[in-house]
């Protein structure tokens, strides 16, 4: 692949060795006690609405703009609490019914952590709801997950998830756990876990809970971003590092059972501050940003020095979709899923 313009790089350093434990026993113990739903159903009665081409000042000084975005609704756009990073689909899924996309957020402030949540959106109706990431004990008890969740990736059913300095964090998306279906109180917006007889997520109404964990084989190599190139014979993984000021930043491509643990393949991509990554149908496709008030750039290898494409203000992970590129802004005021052209 140095026809892509990345030079390649030793696959050694970036492998990752599976380490379960007791996540898929705690997943199945809350799962048999709270009953699961579907993403199809969960879109159905979406409690959120986002806005086609809202939130326009994401967009920036970028000409042409994306021929199709959705934006957020005011609160996810005025909270500086919870920020987007990372986004896949119903393509890279494959399994799921509808047209839809996932958004991965952190909570950022030190105080009161609530961990991660994800977003499923449906870009048919616009309607959207979010649902929490936990990881839970084999004794029913669950907590939030403190980390970056900087890009996710949904293959089948599973959805890995980027944890920055560990590797991938995996959640199974039968296990979509419904909290009303176990008369919960939702109401209970600063609970999480089991309190007084029930179970609280933040107030959140759905739950999964970490079935599995890849883990970087020796400490080093960050985990950024994650997508899925369905556009070979052979599906593959990608994830790869963000770097801020240092250009040595490393993309590689397992095959999808991550079997053996090391990459297929492994890149430096040769550029600072890259959000995300994906490769399809021989070309390469590295998300730039450059700050809460500048526009982005897109990268596109394709033999050679890159080619340089506008892009939103604040672009992270990417994802391939109804034959287009689509990514997700993160600044406040400007958070939205766009796609264009591939």
């Amino acid at each position: 692949m140095a026809a892509s313009g990345m030079v390649p790089t030793d696959k050694a350093p970036y492998a990752l060795v599976r380490a379960t434990g007791d996540l898929a026993e705690g997943a199945a113990k809350l799962a048999g006690e709270v009953g699961s739903t579907a993403v199809e159903a969960v879109l159905a009665g979406a409690n959120r609405v986002a806005r086609r081409k809202g939130a326009a000042g994401a967009m920036g000084a970028m000409r042409p703009k994306p021929a199709e975005w959705y934006a957020f609704d005011d609160k996810d756009q005025d909270t500086p609490d919870w920020y987007p990073q990372g986004l896949t689909g119903s393509d890279d899924s494959g399994n799921i019914g509808v047209p839809a996309f996932i958004v991965s957020w952190y909570f950022k402030p030190e105080a009161g952590e609530r961990g991660i949540r994800v977003s499923f959106l449906s870009p048919t109706s616009l309607k959207y709801q979010h649902a929490l990431l936990v990881v839970a004990a084999p004794d029913g008890s669950y907590a939030p997950i403190d980390i970056h969740a900087g890009g996710i990736a949904c293959y089948g059913d599973l959805l890995y998830v980027a944890d920055t300095k560990r590797g991938l964090r995996v959640f199974d998306l039968n296990n979509l756990l419904d909290l009303r279906t176990a008369q919960n109180d939702l109401g209970e917006a600063k609970r999480v876990g089991r309190h007084g007889g029930k179970l609280h997520a933040f107030g959140y109404r759905y739950v999964i809970p970490q079935t599995d964990f890849w883990k970087v084989a020796k400490a080093g190599p960050h985990f950024s971003f994650v997508s899925i190139d369905r556009s070979g014979g052979t599906p593959r993984l990608i994830t790869g590092e963000y770097q801020d000021k240092k250009t040595d930043g490393w993309v590689g491509r397992w095959d999808l059972d991550l079997a053996g643990g090391e990459p297929v393949d492994a890149f430096v991509m040769g550029h600072a501050k890259i959000q995300g990554a994906t490769s399809h149908g021989g070309t390469w496709y590295l998300s730039q940003s450059a700050g809460a008030a500048a526009n982005g750039r897109l990268l596109v290898y394709q033999g050679g020095e890159p080619a340089i494409r506008p892009f939103p203000i604040g672009p992270e992970d990417l994802t391939v979709q109804g034959g287009k590129l689509w990514s997700v802004t993160e600044f406040r005021g400007k958070r939205a899923v766009f796609g264009v052209s591939l």
